[in-house]
């Protein structure tokens, strides 16, 4: 079975994992958690399992939150090309 998982990997399959015989508030449970985090219940699944099993993946800063943490360095005017040099290209 490993080595069927591991050939799956390779050829670039995502192997499944099928979870029977669940109590049913667990999966009242998973739904509503799902419906919370704006995902399926497959998804919720998923990151589930990755965050018990690989830990809580650190956030990346958005474009965004990178760009308003950037420190305040001067007047815009301050940052204006000059006049530019005119050159020949060859195309």
């Amino acid at each position: 079975m490993l080595a069927l998982i591991a050939e799956l990997e390779i050829q670039g399959v995502m192997p499944q994992l099928i979870v029977r015989q669940i109590e049913e508030k667990v999966v009242k449970k998973l739904k509503q958690q799902a419906g919370e985090h704006g995902v399926s219940m497959e998804e919720e699944h998923r990151r589930i399992l990755r965050e018990s099993l690989l830990g809580k993946a650190v956030r990346r800063r958005s474009f965004k939150e990178a760009l308003l943490a950037m420190p305040d360095v001067g007047k815009d005017e301050d940052f204006e090309r000059g006049p530019q040099l005119e050159r020949p290209a060859e195309l």
